[in-house]
């Protein structure tokens, strides 16, 4: 798996490309490269450079055109000239095999997508053998349909084509078939293994749940970095780990947590985001069994982020896939300490926007009818936490009544 890891002893540096297109214009995929940047950020690199290229769309064989292509090679070259060698360069979309071929051909340097920064991350934030067990399975996902692009890489390394030694790659063509398939079957065979590990770890996780009794779940989700594990460990008192960095948590923590009277059980689920391919939801879905499997859902959000209405809806639709979006949930919009607008001016007729209405005057708008499923709380200054203890008793306190009835009178309501 050493395709995908970045060095933490050494921060290597990089270079981070994207497009602008018709349905992504110059300010959304601003906000795409700087959370690139911070993933890059999480992974250990240091971004010296973007580059973005307005398109109708990706090109099949470079992502970005020829003209573009030659600009940051040229980048990349004077870097090297003035010795400060470019690690990396980071694409703002998953690339497939024939573009990374093509691109590291032209540029002579590592050649990263979104995805496998992401996978890379996790991998280094994966603690439990069920998390190291689904980041695996990603990687190999990952890999397989990419496998002539990197069997081309190691024929480079090994004296290919043009090396001078006489071994062609018409001389290289019929070994190179043979062991790529050779790899491929490795690679089907590991991942039917590590599937079936992962049947064995729902098993007992199952046994686990069934264990836990009678008690209400409770699930924080949302998006990367909204604040997840600051608000488990202000209700559970408990010390889960919490950064700010991009999957700080990846592994599902569940811890019991006492309200008055009132005990529940508490999920830290890890965080979403946005262009994450289909196949490593899939890989992480047993991690978000305790998302599927709670009475209710504490939906995080951000509200000191310029794009958190987007992110609302990337956690939306990940629930929705996940089959969730049914269940009992609520808004907690997090880190109003951070939020911050500038007045406009009287005389400026433009349009508000998101960077010049107040935190009042935002609750009046759709937040407003969200009533009681919506809370505005800061869990790192303790702002608002007390009534959001006493909304969050009220709605654990109804749905332990509706599914426990006979249990009620455990839990008076004076």
């Amino acid at each position: 798996m050493k395709e995908f890891v970045i060095s933490e002893a050494k921060a290597e540096t990089a270079v981070l490309v994207g497009l602008v297109t018709q349905t992504q214009d110059e300010a959304k995929t601003k906000e795409y490269l700087d959370e690139l940047e911070f993933l890059a950020d999480t992974a250990g690199a240091i971004t010296v450079k973007r580059f973005t290229q307005k398109v109708n769309g990706p090109s099949s064989v470079t992502y970005v055109g020829k003209g573009k292509l030659d600009e940051i090679r040229s980048f990349i070259q004077s870097e090297e000239d003035a010795e400060r060698e470019i690690g990396m360069v980071i694409f703002d979309d998953e690339l497939s095999a024939k573009q990374i071929r093509n691109i590291e051909a032209a540029l002579k340097v590592k050649i990263l997508d979104r995805t496998s920064l992401i996978l890379d991350i996790f991998a280094m934030r994966a603690q439990t053998a069920n998390a190291k067990t689904q980041v695996e399975l990603a990687q190999y996902r990952y890999m397989l349909p990419r496998l002539q692009r990197l069997w081309t890489h190691l024929e480079r390394q090994g004296g290919g084509s043009g090396s001078g030694g006489g071994k062609g790659s018409v001389g290289l063509r019929g070994p190179g078939e043979t062991q790529l398939e050779m790899d491929r079957r490795i690679i089907l065979q590991r991942i039917t293994l590590l599937k079936q590990r992962l049947v064995e770890i729902d098993k007992q996780k199952v046994t686990q749940r069934k264990n836990r009794g009678r008690l209400i779940r409770v699930a924080l989700v949302g998006y990367t970095n909204v604040g997840k594990s600051t608000i488990m460990n202000m209700l559970a008192k408990s010390e889960v780990f919490a950064e700010n960095k991009l999957f700080a948590t990846l592994d599902t923590t569940v811890r019991k947590v006492v309200i008055e009277n009132l005990p529940f059980l508490l999920a830290d689920t890890v965080g979403f985001i946005r262009k994450l391919p289909t196949d490593l939801v899939d890989s992480f879905k047993s991690t978000l069994d305790e998302v599927r499997e709670a009475d209710l859902l504490l939906h995080v959000v951000d509200i000191s982020h310029p794009d958190f209405e987007e992110q609302i809806n990337v956690v939306e639709q990940t629930l929705k896939d996940l089959g969730c979006s049914d269940k009992p949930s609520m808004i907690i919009f997090n880190k109003i300490d951070n939020y911050s607008w500038i007045e406009k001016e009287a005389d400026d007729l433009t349009p508000p926007t998101k960077e010049n209405v107040s935190l009042d005057d935002l609750k009046k708008t759709w937040m407003a009818r969200l009533n009681d499923n919506c809370l505005f709380i800061s869990a790192k200054e303790k702002q608002n936490v007390d009534e959001f203890r006493d909304v969050l008793y009220k709605k654990v306190r109804e749905l332990h009544v509706q599914k426990y009835p006979y249990n009620d009178f455990l839990y008076p309501t004076e």
